[in-house]
């Protein structure tokens, strides 16, 4: 009897074994996986090492008699319980994506209503519609209305790659140029599904915007419910993003730009990645999620030129989780076949986008490629050693892609491309420099550091300080899980609650260096922010909806006196209840009442302005002016314009330089040869630049073109501009020689005056 049971015994120890090591990796096989607490004691006495093992054999003699106790379940129990779980994770994930696209249907609806609130936009005609579209964004409707006059459509998409029209002298590809793809698609839906015997151009356009609006916050919902388990994590992570809207996008004053249509793919995106590298999902999960990536990050490249730039912070944050071996090698791989078969099919769709060859995503893949390829046993070794070779991995990859950075610039691009390194050394205080346009780009609000409202507004809302609670648990585990990474230790891949190790899995530690890459970067460029706090709301709901986090604190903090798994869960339910509650009471009647506010946005002296370019200005005249206002006569008149709105192309900036000289201190024959030369008829001077009284005086326009011309002294610590010539937009007022040889006046009120620049000059004195 006593043989039979010790043969039983050892069978079941057996299987046992043979079970687990099917379950466990490859990299498992080799090396048995230590607990936190055999590190912990590995230093003790061989007495306590002793006595520990002692207590497991008799904890593992418990189980095998509980295990013997209890008899076979038959394959009907068995069929049974996985058909009841599975139909439990069906419902589950059917609630799920029920309250994701809720919370989606509700934001947009909220978005359309306070935005009908705020200017009225039902009860305006259709010129005061567009001039809603501040900041020049609604550039990009008027080619929208473009395309839905072409006949037919494909005619209209060859005269947007061939335009003439808009940039006065120059022929340009504007759907490259201005990406027009989001406006082309829109167009192309809106005539070949009959929708305009339902609704307007105007509303259909507004309303993808709202609805790609209700798609960003359902890609927030479901990454910070794949995260956490739970759809309470993605419930506060929409209500922090609706409560923190003036932080998190721009779409209230701002409807067409670009990141309008642009983020809602990339959260989806994120998302997919997110699941993507989650452990243990099934092969039909990791090819939605793989699908899904691909898709989206082909998208976001194509409806946004900053895209390449924001995937290569991306691209780092995953460089980091493959250096330090904390993903699997196949599934890195597989994401960097997502980013190059997206850049291509973007490099063909923008036409050879030469942007595309020469951006720093490009070069982050060909150096990881390079230096794998030359550094193959990165991975092995002890922890100096591999140290030593991340040390030089990082220098393998980014010296081979600053140098092949550099070679395709200057095969591509030429001496232009240097103009975003000295924008950046005069960002950090490593230059300086009396550039216009270097000047005139850091002193746009995206570029300056944050200001502190920032931080008070999000540690009003709770979440700053949830955040920072969350960020440092997660990094402090995900720093311990790189030092066992270093050390040779393997990472579990079938982690439980009672583990208590939220930084050993890959979706956290990826979410931690984008955080902080994305955070940084927000600390000082302020329009990082609407990349950044919407990922702050995700990953704080997380944070605190995960009992993973509550564990591994429990863990650290070594608690005997209440069950930690326990108290876990209570606390993962009880802390974003009470969140919630305080949310709900103090933030829903605020909300409310923004859609209860009487707010007008009304120009009247804009709305006289394009009345007269419409009514009076010849159908083939060339306006000059600011670049935001010529967006707006592009817009409702459709004018020629000598520069438009956009910063990123270092030609139209050095011709809206030209333009902005009408407020510097110039002879009105400078200023005649400029305009000429711009083959400009008639010239916008606004009374808020001219007269323009800031705190800021060094971002002035004037200033910045006194300082550009050489028109500034310095005496005894003060700033003086002094010229030879008067301030053109003020002298030209006086209706005086030399001013009236050159230009007429032809129209004015409170805020704008525009003149007509003379084809024949005729001199009177």
């Amino acid at each position: 009897m006593t043989e039979l049971k010790c043969r039983k015994k050892y069978t079941l120890d057996g299987d046992k074994e043979e079970r687990e090591s099917q379950h466990e990796p490859d990299v498992q096989t080799t090396k048995p996986v230590k607990t936190e607490e055999d590190e912990v004691t590995s230093g003790r006495n061989g007495a306590g090492k002793q006595q520990k093992d002692e207590g497991e054999v008799k904890e593992e003699d418990a189980q095998h008699k509980e295990e013997e106790s209890k008899t076979p379940e038959s394959p009907v129990k068995k069929s049974t319980r996985s058909s009841a779980g599975f139909l439990q994770r069906l419902v589950r994930v059917f609630f799920g994506c029920l309250a994701a696209v809720a919370c989606g249907i509700l934001y947009a609806a909220y978005l359309s209503a306070y935005h009908d609130r705020k200017f009225w936009f039902s009860t305006r005609q259709e010129l005061e519609r567009e001039i809603t579209f501040q900041g020049g964004s609604g550039l990009y409707y008027y080619y929208y209305k473009q395309m839905l006059t072409a006949t037919p459509f494909h005619r209209g998409f060859y005269e947007l790659m061939m335009d003439n029209r808009t940039v006065a002298g120059q022929t340009i590809n504007a759907v490259v140029r201005l990406s027009l793809y989001p406006e082309l698609i829109t167009s192309f839906i809106y005539r070949f599904t009959g929708s305009e015997e339902f609704v307007e151009p105007i509303y259909f356009y507004i309303g993808a915007v709202f609805g790609l609006q209700a798609i960003y916050v359902s890609a927030l919902f479901v990454c910070s419910w794949v995260m956490s388990g739970t759809w309470m994590a993605g419930m506060l992570a929409v209500a922090w993003y609706v409560i923190n809207r003036p932080d998190t996008t721009k779409v209230d004053y701002a409807i067409p730009l670009r990141d309008n249509w642009a983020l809602p793919y990339f959260s989806c995106q994120v998302a997919a990645l997110t699941g993507f590298l989650t452990n243990n999902i099934s092969s039909a999960t990791e090819l939605f999620c793989y699908l899904t990536m691909s898709a989206t990050t082909f998208t976001f490249l194509l409806v946004w030129e900053h895209s390449h730039y924001v995937l290569f912070l991306q691209g780092l944050c995953l460089f980091f989780l493959d250096a330090f071996d904390l993903l699997p090698s196949r599934k890195m791989a597989e994401i960097h076949m997502v980013y190059v078969s997206a850049l291509l099919l973007a490099f063909f769709s923008q036409f050879q986008n030469a942007a595309l060859l020469s951006s720093p995503l490009v070069s982050l893949l060909i150096g990881t490629w390079v230096a794998r390829n030359y550094q193959q046993k990165m991975k092995t070794g002890p922890f100096l050693s591999r140290v030593m070779k991340l040390f030089v991995y990082f220098h393998l990859v980014f010296t081979t892609g600053i140098t092949f950075s550099y070679l395709v610039k200057k095969v591509v691009q030429g001496d232009e491309s240097d103009f975003f390194l000295k924008f950046l050394e005069v960002k950090f205080g490593l230059n300086t420099t009396t550039d216009f346009i270097t000047n005139f780009l850091l002193c746009q609000e995206s570029f300056q550091v944050p200001a502190q409202d920032l931080f008070l507004r999000l540690t009003q809302a709770s979440v700053l300080p949830f955040y920072l609670l969350v960020l440092t648990v997660c990094l402090l585990s995900t720093l311990q899980t790189i030092y066992r990474r270093l050390s040779g230790l393997p990472m579990k891949t079938n982690l439980k609650l009672e583990d208590g190790r939220i930084g050993e899995q890959p979706k956290v530690i990826y979410h931690v260096f984008h955080t902080l890459i994305f955070g940084g970067l927000a600390l000082l460029f302020d329009g990082m922010k609407y990349l950044w706090t919407p990922y702050v709301c995700m990953f704080t709901a997380f944070g605190v909806c995960s009992p993973e986090l509550w564990m591994t604190v429990f863990r650290w903090l070594k608690l005997k006196s209440i069950h930690p798994v326990v108290l876990s869960l209570i606390l993962s339910t009880a802390v974003p209840t009470i969140i919630g509650f305080s949310l709900w009471r103090e933030y829903c009647p605020r909300v409310l009442a923004e859609l209860s506010e009487v707010q007008e946005f009304y120009d009247p002296d804009k709305v006289e302005l394009i009345s007269w370019i419409k009514s009076q200005a010849p159908a083939a005249a060339v306006f000059a002016g600011s670049p935001q206002l010529l967006g707006t006569v592009k817009l409702c008149s459709g004018a020629t314009v000598t520069s438009l709105p956009l910063y990123t192309d270092i030609k139209l900036l050095r011709r809206t330089e030209d333009t902005y000289q009408v407020y510097a201190m110039r002879s009105a024959e400078d200023i005649y040869k400029i305009l000429t030369s711009q083959k400009a008829n008639y010239v916008i001077i606004e009374e808020s630049i001219c007269n323009e009284l800031s705190v800021n005086k060094g971002c002035r326009i004037k200033d910045l073109l006194d300082i550009s011309n050489g028109h500034v002294v310095y005496d005894k610590g003060e700033v003086y501009s002094f010229s030879k010539h008067g301030r053109f937009c003020q002298e030209i007022k006086m209706n005086y020689s030399p001013y009236t040889n050159y230009f007429t006046r032809v129209f004015w009120n409170r805020s704008y005056h525009v003149y007509k620049v003379n084809s024949v000059i005729s001199f009177q004195y």
